[in-house]
């Protein structure tokens, strides 16, 4: 469990890396069965509209060439695959990193969410502090205490829930190991 846990923190994913494997993910959901017809997969056209010469017109050999209705497409497009590797530890690595960094936002909303619903809770209570002669450092400092207490809380709890967790995980996944 400790290995797991100083892998974890030994993560360090670069932006390059992520983009490669979140455009290979979208580039390998794709069929690729796009297909449109050339001027010679057109039904038809087989003899010449007119004949070459004498008639004052351009010169034409098909009535399936691109710049006709109903004719082929120029560079028309064929199906094609559009998978790209990525090589499965840099997958891995991709993935945790993206995870903890998700992670990590949610531990700044929360921070923010709790410290805010304190403050504002109390607000009645800070301004009585203030008209009382306490100054604001000493308030902020109240506030920054008792936050600081109800933050590490919140982390034992978290860190007690991410250990229950990684048990339960590597019981699942046997055989897979970190990056």
């Amino acid at each position: 469990m400790a290995g797991f846990l100083d892998s974890l923190k030994q993560v360090k994913v670069s932006s390059n890396l992520l983009h490669r494997v979140v455009v290979a993910e979208e580039a390998n959901a794709r069929q690729g069965t796009q297909s449109t017809k050339t001027r010679s997969e057109v039904r038809g056209g087989g003899k010449k509209p007119y004949k070459q010469k004498k008639t004052g017109n351009a010169r034409q050999g098909t009535i399936r060439a691109p710049h006709y209705a109903h004719g082929g497409v120029a560079l028309a497009v064929k199906p094609r695959d559009y998978t790209k590797k990525v090589n499965r530890k840099e997958r891995r690595l991709a993935l945790l990193g993206a995870f903890a960094g998700v992670a990590l936002l949610l531990a700044a909303i929360g921070v923010y969410g709790v410290l805010s619903y304190s403050v504002a809770q109390r607000g009645h209570e800070f301004a009585v502090r203030r008209a009382l002669g306490a100054g604001a450092r000493d308030v902020a400092a109240l506030v920054a205490r008792q936050a600081a207490g109800v933050a590490g809380q919140g982390l034992a709890l978290g860190l007690l829930g991410a250990l229950a967790l990684a048990h339960v995980l590597r019981a699942l996944l046997f055989a897979v190991h970190p990056a």
